[in-house]
């Protein structure tokens, strides 16, 4: 929505007579009725027509929030003190563990259902695009409503099924888990339910353009010529291009189609932006599209363990990623990721069920194989309690596990937990290769 310029509001101190003053606040701390004079970045890359205006719609500061980190609002002295505390909270706001509204078991069926009906409009989806059809995207909203309302019950359900993963569906099952670990990041910053959505739209939407790259440069197993790597830098572009005639959609989805590949030293394509113009939404889809693509299973290279994604991902924040975001979101995913194996120091194998921020060596386990690897009757183990293994002596985490070890696989694990069969053979046509 366009912002209009209000010619009275806060900050004005005809009446009172008070000196004015900047404040620079986070975006989340920006509240109807407040002035904004400056923002992180041009004017030129937000939607709205005037330089400084008083917020007076949800609308409004949702935009905001979507594109700006942080802007300078304008009060006196009185104002200022009103809301120093909500500034305050704003800026120190002490990371929590996403909240349970059900249980794990409780939400995996639903989350299961969305989940499938997620994976087979993208199939399809990417498949129209593929093929030079119209392609929809009225349904998509409902798909992740479906998405959004399972994470706000229990995002522990979908970190699961995220974790499955097929080779040869890489691109849709690829565009999913963005979609789901984008509305997940999102939750945890404590961003409201409709800005979910959008995000999750963000993440779901960004590699649509990729069905436009020659399918030899797409899914070639090894290293990309140079012709080839401008060949697959135009993707965003042609993402960009694909959702422009549906505008039903935010024009932030757009931004976030055409800039996620951009970094924060200027060196990003398809346009080489300044941090400055790179919006909050596209570095936030920047950060999930790496960490999934850093830890998938490719036809050119074997995924990464989650440690090593984090590791990566840090330190490149503040010349690829936004640094404080990575660092967010580091947070949130933990170093043993719900729906992770390890092997405890008593030598059994568990599931991770969920993590705590503030607890990042401790999660909840679900203990599913003895010290010799055999199946054991399950268990739930919190670490945080200090538990003791058959020996005596307090459970630990020695190592991560990859997937399938002992012959024990996350997916077989939810089919018994759901009694479900989940659906893994792609659309044809749908496969792809790179990042």
């Amino acid at each position: 929505m366009l912002f209009r310029r209000k010619s009275r509001g806060i900050g004005r101190s005809s009446k009172t007579g008070q000196t004015l003053r900047q404040v620079q606040v986070p975006a989340d701390a920006v509240r109807l009725g407040m002035r904004v004079v400056g923002l992180d970045r041009p004017w030129t890359d937000v939607p709205i027509l005037f330089q400084q205006f008083v917020v007076e719609t949800a609308s409004q500061l949702a935009t905001l929030r979507r594109y700006c980190l942080s802007v300078t609002v304008e009060m006196t002295e009185d104002q200022y003190r009103l809301v120093q505390d909500d500034i305050a909270s704003a800026k120190s706001r002490k990371l929590k563990a996403l909240p349970e509204e059900k249980s794990l078991g409780e939400e995996l069926v639903r989350a299961r259902e969305s989940y499938e009906q997620a994976r087979k409009y993208v199939d399809q989806l990417l498949l129209d695009v593929a093929n030079g059809q119209p392609f929809d995207l009225v349904q998509v909203r409902s798909v992740i409503q479906s998405c959004v309302t399972s994470i706000m019950a229990n995002a522990n359900a979908m970190f699961w099924l995220s974790r499955i993963r097929h080779q040869d569906a890489y691109t849709a099952e690829h565009c999913l888990r963005v979609g789901i670990l984008a509305i997940s990041f999102g939750r945890f910053l404590d961003l409201p339910t409709e800005e979910l959505e959008i995000l999750g739209l963000c993440g779901m939407l960004h590699d649509i353009g990729k069905m436009r790259i020659p399918p030899e440069v797409l899914n070639k197993p090894g290293a990309l010529t140079k012709e080839e790597m401008d060949i697959m830098k135009t993707h965003p572009q042609h993402g960009f291009d694909l959702l422009g005639s549906h505008h039903q959609l935010a024009a932030i989805v757009r931004d976030a189609t055409l800039s996620h590949h951009e970094r924060m030293d200027g060196q990003g394509y398809p346009n080489a932006l300044p941090s400055a113009s790179i919006s909050r939404y596209a570095r936030i889809i920047s950060i999930v599209d790496a960490y999934d693509a850093i830890t998938s299973d490719r036809c050119y290279k074997k995924g990464a363990p989650a440690a090593e994604a984090l590791r990566i991902l840090y330190k490149c924040g503040g010349t690829q990623f936004d640094k404080e975001l990575v660092e967010v979101f580091i947070k949130m995913i933990g170093l043993y990721p719900p729906g992770s194996l390890v092997e405890m120091s008593s030598g059994e194998v568990a599931v991770v069920l969920s993590t705590d921020p503030n607890q990042k060596l401790r999660p909840v386990l679900e203990l599913v194989l003895d010290n010799k690897g055999y199946p054991c009757e399950s268990r739930v183990v919190r670490l945080e309690d200090e538990p003791l293994d058959p020996s005596g002596q307090p459970y630990r985490i020695a190592r991560p596990l990859p997937d399938g070890i002992h012959g024990f696989t996350l997916e077989q694990h939810i089919e018994r937990q759901t009694r479900l069969p989940l659906g893994n053979a792609p659309t044809p046509g749908t496969d792809a290769g790179r990042h």
